[in-house]
């Protein structure tokens, strides 16, 4: 691995906040609003609204990652699953009639759009994970050069 710069330390810390952004808001509004209302409250598609922070975040990582030579199956493949299945979630939204109303939210269509959601959500995971084990390495890696 090369020596990281402070810039690649700087690209790994906010890249990687940025990426974990759309679970962590997820999580927290969740719970608050479940306190709050003492019912249940999750909103399964704040991490697909969320997507321009994941996108800045994933950008940021995968220039880090190519500089420094790791973990670039894992970032750049979880970014790129990220966005190849949010863009299928949305086509098939559409196709299916789910997206204008045309068809109701039930059976085969709702689990299909509903997968590819999931698909979106765990490959924003395994993307923030890999930052997460980007900046392990580089702290590991001593002072950063100039």
């Amino acid at each position: 691995m090369p020596r990281p710069t402070t810039l690649d330390r700087g690209l790994i810390v906010v890249g990687t906040l940025l990426v974990w952004f759309p679970i962590a808001a997820t999580l927290i509004l969740s719970a608050i609003g479940t306190v709050a209302d003492r019912t249940l409250r999750f909103d399964f598609l704040m991490p697909a609204e969320l997507f321009l922070f994941f996108g800045a975040g994933g950008l940021l990582l995968s220039v880090a990652a190519v500089r420094l030579a790791r973990r670039r199956w894992t970032i750049i493949g979880g970014a790129t699953a990220a966005v190849a299945s949010l863009a299928a979630t949305q086509g098939l939204a559409i196709v299916t009639g789910l997206a204008h109303g045309d068809a109701e939210p039930t059976g085969w269509r709702l689990a299909l759009v509903l997968t590819m959601l999931l698909l979106y959500t765990v490959a924003v995971v395994v993307t923030a994970v890999g930052g997460v084990q980007l900046w392990r390495d580089v702290g590991r890696a001593g002072p950063a050069g100039l």
